[in-house]
């Protein structure tokens, strides 16, 4: 899946298209290093490359290339007298040319976005099939369609272009907005109410926890006891009054 970028900043006249394995990259690049934000090492990213940033664009960067990078934003041309410590970024440049990047993902299967009698869950997820990403910090949305008997993964959609964004949560949950249900571990007042109002209702895990534990609780929820809201979005009785957020969410 590729990802246009629309918005152009002050060094260029528009942003390059980003591959999906891309952003996920930068996104994860960007954790490790202090006080960097992904919209930050994008900008640095896209003067370095000129063109579109892809897995192949990705692997030329050099230690050199972020430290130079970083320096001319601090004033510090040669990079030498920057904050951010030599292993931090050598760890960067690993991970965007894929040396970390993360492989435990199923393939995806677009087609079961069809499966009937399903629902089409959203999960905030930093790395593997895990339910471990703050809705507005993740790395990436897990796309699953779930039926009582079987789920399917169906996309990945990488949150890395939010940072861009005049309005991050609203961005997230646009991203987003195809879903029913969406898996977190942790989620603000006001980002929730924007999820809600995309037609998305959030559900909190506690702990980090599987995408298959909470899928599979899922399952049993919806043949067993679905609450209204549930009940509703597959055909059956009840309203969308009830949902899963608590008094003591954030």
């Amino acid at each position: 899946m590729e990802a246009a970028m629309t918005q152009a900043p002050a060094e260029a006249s528009a942003k390059p298209s980003i591959s999906r394995d891309a952003a996920l990259r930068i996104a994860m690049a960007a954790r490790i290093l202090p006080e960097i934000s992904v919209g930050q090492l994008l900008e640095i990213l896209m003067r370095r490359i000129g063109g579109e940033i892809n897995e192949d664009t990705l692997s030329t960067i050099t230690v050199t290339d972020l430290k130079t990078g970083f320096g001319s934003a601090d004033g510090e041309e040669d990079g030498e007298d920057i904050s951010l410590g030599l292993p931090a970024i050598k760890e960067a440049v690993r991970i965007l040319w894929g040396e970390l990047a993360d492989d435990e993902l199923p393939p995806t299967n677009p087609a079961a976005a069809d499966m009937p009698g399903s629902i089409r869950i959203a999960v905030a997820s930093n790395n593997g099939e895990q339910v471990n990403g703050h809705f507005g910090s993740c790395l990436r949305y897990l796309v699953y369609q779930l039926s009582p008997e079987t789920y399917e993964l169906i996309d990945v959609r990488s949150a890395v272009e939010a940072d861009l964004s005049d309005d991050r949560n609203a961005f997230r949950a646009n991203l987003i907005n195809d879903c029913h249900v969406l898996l977190i571990q942790s989620i603000g007042g006001p980002a929730a109410a924007k999820v809600v109002r995309a037609g998305v209702y959030p559900m909190k895990v506690k702990e980090t926890s599987t995408v298959r534990m909470e899928l599979e609780r899922l399952q049993s929820v919806m043949v067993n006891s679905p609450p209204p809201w549930l009940a509703k979005i597959l055909g059956t009785d009840g309203d969308l009054k009830k949902r899963f957020l608590t008094e003591d969410d954030e």
